[in-house]
């Protein structure tokens, strides 16, 4: 029988994750995709406080502002393109006056730091490890410190290097001691993220993606709440075709992050976990459904049967938030 993909076993992620776990997850724009899915399912989750961050020292340095819940000051920003900007933070986090980008990111870290108190579950997607270091023509930073993002500023106001697997163990190994200290209960998975950063050249990028696979890799042999789960093996490796990936070729598609999200649910989900999904994607469906006619009896009749069905539900797992639900099925039917 002829073999398409190279298909391989994943190992079990234990304990299992499930809807009263909280879960934070920082790290790349695949983060962001895992933690939409998981917001969909209702699993209690807190997404990128600082925002998309690519490298491993700004994660490590934003889960440290996390723990110490640190507050920032106007001093620390710099304005750029008429707007107020953090070398912390993604540019989401952004805005036109100084106080406003302050408010944001203060407010999230703090709400950072109270979500990772009771944590159970860190999920961590590093991006790459090369990182920008600011020069002395960077405004309001510290020459030699990593930017989180570069903002579109000009070139000369960072210095470029490649970390090596030692740096990386490094700083990861500091920041873990860190987490176990301030929430002894917390489990950490790992990831690399498929999405090329073929921006910094195709050798560069599987340079970059070897130091942090190595890195990781030893540090997770040395922790036991420490977890891998294979998401840039399974892109490149199984699926291994860029029509997984957008038109840019660069970041995986829908189907490419689907099959990669069935990987991660189907090994650290229990079978009770995976029906609870589903009866939750059945009212996701009803939820965003586009009447034909809205004011029809067919109409009401469908809205009151889910919102009964969200109701029974709301009453079986009381750990689930379906206050949204069921305030749309009400005032619809």
């Amino acid at each position: 029988m002829l073999k398409f993909r190279l298909e391989f076993d994943i190992k079990k992620i234990r304990p299992f994750i499930s809807q009263q776990q909280k879960i934070l997850l920082v790290g790349s724009c695949f983060t962001e995709n895992i933690g939409e899915k998981l917001k969909r399912y209702k699993f209690p989750v807190l997404l990128n406080p600082n925002g998309i961050l690519f490298n491993p020292v700004s994660v490590a340095e934003s889960i440290h502002q996390y723990i110490n819940c640190i507050q920032i000051g106007a001093d620390e920003l710099f304005n750029l393109h008429q707007m107020w900007h953090s070398w912390k933070h993604h540019s989401r986090f952004s805005a036109v006056s100084s106080s406003l980008a302050i408010d944001k990111i203060n407010d999230s870290t703090r709400e950072a730091h109270t979500f990772l108190k009771e944590a159970e579950w860190m999920m961590i997607t590093l991006g790459s490890a090369w990182v920008y270091t600011l020069s002395d023509l960077a405004p309001q930073g510290v020459k030699g410190e990593v930017a989180a993002n570069n903002h579109k500023a000009p070139e000369d106001w960072f210095l470029k290097k490649l970390l090596t697997a030692a740096n990386v163990t490094d700083v990861l190994s500091a920041m873990i001691n860190k987490l176990q200290l301030f929430n002894p209960n917390l489990n950490i998975i790992f990831t690399i993220s498929p999405v090329r950063h073929v921006r910094e050249g195709v050798i560069e990028n599987n340079r970059s993606k070897a130091v942090l696979i190595q890195a990781v890799h030893d540090l997770v042999a040395a922790h036991e709440q420490l977890h891998y789960f294979p998401a840039y093996e399974l892109v490149i490796d199984d699926l291994r075709d860029y029509r997984y990936y957008s038109e840019d070729l660069v970041h995986p598609n829908y189907f490419a992050t689907q099959y990669v999200w069935e990987k991660f649910s189907a090994s650290s989900m229990s079978q009770d976990t995976h029906q609870l999904m589903e009866d939750i994607h059945s009212i996701n469906l009803a939820f965003h459904h586009k009447p034909f006619n809205q004011s029809s009896d067919q109409h009401k009749k469908f809205m009151d049967v889910f919102y009964i069905k969200t109701i029974e539900l709301q009453r079986k797992y009381p750990f689930l938030d379906l206050s949204e639900e069921l305030n749309f099925f009400h005032g619809n039917k």
